[in-house]
């Protein structure tokens, strides 16, 4: 028996008892619904219709009765509202909770798929890397030995150049369908950012190409010690820097910043210009997609690769203006002086 119920329909039946007031019984009953679910509606209805029932004799019996059904009913629609309304509230807040849980099983599934097609994509990659190598480091050497003719015709000389610079391009991009395939396992080390990021800068300024782009750094005093590769972490953020310097139009500015973010330190490379497709964001780190006209697909998933070896991430998003921010994100070494 519900204890508010009881309550309630006992200070009203000692308040009221004796007097022609037995409508005033709707008041507990509601409330005991109200407050206690259907259990507590039903509680005090029937209490409510026993005092009524049982009370003075100030109305016939039918009137009691009616008074005894509509008490009932009350006590059942205020429950049935009042339960609704919980559910709805309940159903909203675990909506709530399970919200954050659902886009990280989401990310999960996503980055499971990504290893699945890394790992299949590497292991082909790498055998065709040494199926293409060797005839292509034969026709590299017959070009060399042609271009030594010193009686070779202007227009033949010129097929021999294309000839050795394709197969220098075709070996640079062999290279990183290597890497990409078997990428090094890191050297980890606890060391400090801020001189790798200082090293990134100056590559990164000699990279501009003639275009009128300025890089500036901004590094929070102080930052903590990260364990991680220092020459695989500068490989990854000067490929950023390269890409965002690529992508910005002259008087822009590549912006490259570090700071500590819930025990982690978030390096980021922050760019002004055209940006991604929001289709595209997704897609970024899959192999062999790119937005460059002259690009291979591979720098952005080697980065990515490289990152989650060392125990870190690579994130990308688009900017509220215009451009890109790439960051990556790595655990503060704590406990290191």
């Amino acid at each position: 028996m519900s204890g508010i119920a009881l309550l309630t329909v006992w200070v009203f039946h000692w308040i009221f008892s004796g007097a022609h007031l037995t409508q005033f019984y709707s008041v507990p009953v509601a409330l005991a619904a109200l407050t206690d679910s259907w259990r507590g509606g039903l509680t005090a209805s029937v209490l409510s219709s026993i005092a009524i029932l049982l009370g003075p004799a100030d109305a016939s019996v039918s009137n009691r009765l009616l008074s005894s059904a509509a008490l009932f009913g009350l006590g059942l629609v205020v429950s049935f509202v009042n339960d609704r309304q919980r559910r709805r509230k309940t159903t909203l807040r675990t909506q709530e909770q399970l919200g954050p849980v659902y886009e990280r099983a989401q990310g999960s599934f996503e980055a499971m798929k990504r290893v699945e097609r890394l790992s299949a994509i590497g292991q082909l990659s790498a055998g065709l890397a040494h199926e293409i190598r060797n005839p292509l480091a034969s026709i590299a050497g017959a070009a060399s030995i042609l271009k030594r003719n010193e009686h070779l015709e202007p227009k033949h000389a010129k097929c021999v150049d294309i000839i050795a610079s394709e197969c220098a391009r075709l070996d640079r991009l062999l290279t990183n369908f290597l890497d990409f395939a078997r990428p090094r396992p890191p050297h980890l080390r606890t060391i400090y950012v801020d001189a790798v990021l200082d090293n990134v800068l100056a590559l990164a300024s000699h990279g501009l190409r003639g275009k009128d782009v300025q890089c500036e750094k901004r590094i929070q005093p102080n930052l903590p010690p990260v364990e991680c590769d220092p020459e695989q972490l500068e490989q990854v953020l000067l490929n950023l820097m390269i890409n965002a310097i690529e992508a910005s139009s002259d008087k822009e500015t590549v912006t490259l910043t570090a700071g500590t973010e819930d025990e982690r330190v978030a390096v980021r490379v922050i760019d002004q210009g055209y940006g991604v497709a929001p289709a595209h964001i997704d897609r970024l780190f899959d192999p062999f997609f790119t937005t460059k006209e002259h690009g291979t697909g591979l720098g952005l998933p080697v980065a990515h690769q490289i990152m989650t070896q060392m125990g870190g991430t690579l994130l990308a998003q688009r900017n509220s203006g215009r451009g890109m921010t790439f960051t990556i994100v790595l655990p503060a070494k704590r406990g290191t002086e």
